[in-house]
């Protein structure tokens, strides 16, 4: 049945337009009491299942928020829920999961602020979008990409800001997947920057983003920042978007033993109480579904329909320090996702019903990324049989193979260039597993460097790539290298086609992967 309001106009009409023009992040100072509360960074929406969706929004003080849902843009028929609060603890912002939704259904929701001060101080409704999750097979598209607000690179508003959000939202995709470094806690943004061509780049800058993040409040600033930029508000207003991490969140390659002894920018040395702050911010300022166990985790499945599982990893939280990454055996030391978050994606995979398990994955598998004179990646240059973070992969490839779980794709970001990998044992030093793919896209709005150097012990074999030439680094989004991903599954065949897009939404390259059926 058609909807009196499509989906585009949606994007243009919707809670977009509820970010005051010209905002900051200072809160609005209130004049008197009867002041209406404010909704002051939009609307998100994450983690949608075929009967759930979690949704998101802030306001500029403590108010109690009424939401409502409905199935149709006029609201006839709203269901109503029960009420929350905001308060400074959270700084103002306030989500909630909907659940009890119909499968494949779209979904208006709008939220109202009261002011716990003043009765009479309601404010307009802001309201959000999105479509449940299929219950039996239809066509499924989603985007993906990473690498927000890096290197220096923030929003330019004569340039169009972050453009290559916008060419994702026209694509109108189920979902859009953050592969990861989602803010750059640790990049600060100067006013200006001198572009080789002659022009200047211009910074719309707040003071959050001047220095690096150190305090909870800094680091929030960070997500306030992005949500600051038009494409991205557009975005949020109609596509969910499914977020994990990487190291930007906290800070340049960091691990619990990160040592900030030398880093002058930092007056907090502890890398632990850092992330802890980050991690806090992270799940304040996300959509991103609580997991009621272990609060803050991150790794977690979506099962996005009877096609399509996305599995989410954390090769973060858990993870050794940066070394050599040569050790023989499987340690502390040597992990990467840790024996837990392992066994619950091996579980996981294994259970998963869906056509197509996509594994989103924040860092790729066979590229070299240095960390310095060691290693930030799971490759270690070695070449030969896994050693160090290789074998938790060679654990986990191996299994996929021994429990004979078909149609597994691999997601990434993070090395700030598009690719597909193609990995077969035929080429690797490593051969018990089964050929799969791994496409990289970004950066979605950050400097573009690469192409990284591969490392042959699960066989990969660049397929496409598109990066600077030259031996350019650190181009600006202006230079036209960013980058996403769209993949759509077909309903009727099941076929997987994967497109690698860029800002202005040229096609770069294309492959249609058929299902493997089980006997």
């Amino acid at each position: 049945m058609a909807l009196s309001l499509t989906r585009r106009r949606f994007l243009a009409q919707s809670g977009v337009a509820a970010l005051a023009a010209g905002s900051s992040l200072a809160m609005p100072g209130i004049s008197r009491a009867a002041a209406r509360p404010q909704f002051t960074h939009g609307v998100q929406t994450g983690d949608v299942d075929a009967s759930s969706g979690m949704v998101w929004t802030r306001v500029d003080r403590p108010a109690r928020i009424d939401f409502e849902w409905a199935t149709t843009d006029s609201f006839r028929n709203a269901r109503k829920l029960h009420a929350l609060t905001t308060s400074p603890a959270s700084d103002f912002t306030v989500k909630r999961l909907i659940e009890d939704l119909p499968s494949d259904q779209e979904i208006f929701w709008r939220a109202v602020a009261t002011d716990l001060g003043d009765v009479n101080g309601v404010s307009d409704p802001i309201v959000g979008h999105f479509r449940t999750a299929p219950g039996s097979r239809r066509s499924v598209r989603f985007v993906w990409s990473g690498d927000t607000v890096g290197q220096g690179w923030g929003i330019d508003e004569d340039r169009g800001g972050m453009r290559a959000y916008g060419t994702m939202a026209r694509h109108q995709p189920d979902f859009f997947l953050h592969s990861g470094d989602t803010i750059y806690a640790d990049g600060p943004l100067k006013e200006s920057v001198d572009l080789p061509d002659g022009t200047v780049w211009k910074n719309l800058v707040i003071p959050e983003k001047t220095k690096v993040a150190e305090t909870l409040d800094e680091y929030r600033g960070q997500w306030k920042y992005n949500m600051l930029d038009k494409n991205v508000r557009e975005l949020n207003a109609g596509v969910p978007t499914f977020f994990q991490w990487d190291d930007h969140e906290v800070l340049n390659n960091w691990s619990a033993s990160k040592d900030l002894a030398a880093d002058d920018r930092y007056a907090e040395k502890n890398i632990h109480v850092l992330a802890a702050r980050a991690a806090r911010a992270f799940h304040e300022m996300t959509p991103i579904r609580y997991v009621p166990s272990e609060p803050g985790r991150i790794y977690r499945k979506i099962a996005y329909g009877p096609m399509l599982d996305v599995f989410f990893l954390d090769l973060r939280s858990y993870r050794g320090p940066n070394g050599d990454n040569l050790q023989s055996e499987m340690s502390p030391a040597a992990q990467m996702m840790g024996p837990e978050q392992i066994a619950w994606l091996k579980r996981e995979l294994a259970n998963s019903n869906a056509t197509w398990k996509v594994i989103a994955s924040d860092m790729p598998i066979g590229l070299l990324v240095p960390d310095g004179e060691k290693w930030e990646a799971v490759a270690n240059g070695d070449e030969g049989a896994p050693k160090g973070r290789e074998l938790e992969f060679a654990d986990l490839l191996r299994f996929i193979k021994s429990a004979g779980i078909a149609n597994t794709v691999w997601l990434t970001a993070d090395v700030h260039y598009t690719a597909a990998h193609h990995y077969s044992p035929d080429r690797a030093a490593f051969q018990d597993f089964e050929p799969f793919w791994e496409f990289v896209s970004g950066p979605i709005h950050a400097g573009t460097f690469g192409p990284n150097d591969l490392d042959m012990t699960f066989g990969p074999e660049v397929k496409f790539v598109k990066a600077p030439e030259n031996g350019q680094a650190n181009l600006a989004p202006s230079a036209g290298l960013q980058f996403f991903g769209i993949v759509d599954i077909d309903g009727a065949s099941e076929e997987l086609t994967v497109r690698l897009m860029d800002t202005d939404d040229n096609e770069l390259w294309k492959t249609t992967l058929q299902p493997v059926r089980k006997a």
